[in-house]
């Protein structure tokens, strides 16, 4: 996890993080106007601080609200789409059934823990730092927040991530954590991940935000608080039990004072609850900012061992974009055991699917003429079919995603015009 960063690269990391988040809410917020149940957050000023002595309810300028309504959210969330025939209409992934309510109220502190990350989080430099990063909050957590509400968690637990990644799906600890929600991969493995040399899910954001949301809810009930849940998500559950058997105490806030937490833990749960404040209200901390827009893609079901270069090339959708929504792919190729649910660039799965046909075609089925494809005979080379309708190798390589033009093989399809752009 980030937290066992300098104290510098920990406050770096914290103003990161938080930033996502608030970008998130500023990108929905307005959106509805649908009757939605409002999420009511308790939250606790430190002992003294104020005349009122139990928890004060606030409502999250309606929490529900600023993620949209049930309808406007369903059509935001619509990035997923299988791959159906022409005859089927495209549809959106199911994740499973709506889970109950959620288990836990999550409560927001305001002491001297919370305050210090308060004014770290919109003070010089890191101001620009945190608006920065509201821009990209917005790509995640929509899908972010589906997912919780699904998995009946509290939709504030989405500012762990921001703690832990700045939502930067890429991110790698120097322990090895990655993803957004920074697993190492023994952990990863055990709820459902699979990492080894074709592929590394917690690179996948929808994948490993189940796998997170699983394993926060897990913590919880072990510890009864989301508090202790979030410190154990970030330190391991053995040294928090450790820490409560020591003090007697199933209070965070007490476990504070225990030598047993380490100081990345101490900090990890009260800057979350500051990035919540923010969150809240953003406006009232001078945050201003327009996030990006939902991340949005299809799936087509892709044969095994399926390269990203040659599906790009033969259906003329971007190599970059189709890699980078698929970074879990370690080998820019699909694992050679199973068939695989490719992420494509929104309105490309068609010709995707084009691409997969074309490209399982040549050992499959008798040579099909077409102009603009050349089926390779025993003797052919990549450069006598340059020569023969007048190309370069060059263009024939990148055409079909040849990264060895050397090696081709009788039967196999050869396109010798440019592709059609997605």
């Amino acid at each position: 996890m980030l937290f066992s960063a300098p104290m510098a690269t920990l406050t770096r990391t914290f103003l990161t993080a938080s930033a996502v988040l608030l970008g998130g809410c500023l990108a929905l917020a307005g959106a509805a106007q649908a009757e939605v149940e409002v999420t009511t957050i308790a939250m606790v000023t430190e002992a003294g601080a104020s005349s009122a002595a139990a928890p004060i309810a606030v409502s999250w300028s309606g929490w529900s609200d600023m993620f949209g309504s049930p309808s406007e959210k369903t059509a935001a969330l619509t990035r997923t789409a299988r791959f159906m025939p022409a005859a089927e209409p495209t549809r959106a992934i199911a994740r499973g059934p709506i889970a109950p309510k959620p288990v836990g109220a999550y409560r927001v502190h305001l002491n001297e823990h919370v305050r210090f990350f308060l004014t770290r989080f919109q003070t010089g430099y890191r101001r620009s730092v945190v608006e920065g990063s509201l821009a990209r909050s917005g790509r995640y957590l929509p899908m972010i927040v589906d997912v919780f509400r699904q998995k009946g968690i509290p939709e504030e637990l989405v500012f762990t991530a921001m703690i832990e990644s700045g939502f930067d799906p890429l991110a790698v600890s120097s322990a090895g954590a990655k993803g957004l929600w920074q697993f190492m991969a023994p952990t990863a493995r055990l709820y459902g991940l699979r990492v080894d040399g074709w592929l590394d899910e917690r690179l996948d954001p929808e994948k490993s935000t189940v796998a997170a949301a699983n394993y926060l809810r897990d913590l919880y009930a072990t510890f009864g608080s989301w508090d202790l849940a979030q410190a154990a998500y970030n330190a391991g559950e053995v040294r928090v039990q450790q820490a409560i058997q020591s003090t007697g105490s199933r209070d965070f806030w007490a476990l504070h004072r225990s030598p047993i937490l380490l100081e990345e833990t101490k900090n990890f749960v009260p800057a979350i609850h500051a990035a919540t404040l923010i969150g809240r209200q953003p406006e009232r901390y001078g945050f201003a900012v327009v996030p990006e827009q939902p991340l949005r893609y299809e799936q087509v079901t892709v044969p095994k061992g399926s390269r990203l270069a040659r599906l790009a090339a033969l259906s003329g959708v971007d190599l970059a974009e189709l890699t980078s929504l698929n970074p879990e792919l370690r080998q820019k190729q699909t694992p050679p055991d199973t068939l695989y649910e490719l992420k494509v660039p929104l309105g490309s799965a068609v010709a995707i699917q084009a691409a997969v046909e074309l490209d399982a075609a040549p050992r499959r089925l008798a040579p099909i003429f077409r102009a603009d494809v050349h089926v390779v005979q025993t003797g052919d080379t990549a450069w006598r079919i340059a020569k023969q309708y007048g190309v370069s190798v060059k263009d024939l390589a990148r055409w079909n995603g040849l990264e060895r033009p050397d090696r081709i093989f009788p039967g196999e399809r050869i396109r010798i015009t440019a592709p059609p752009t997605a």
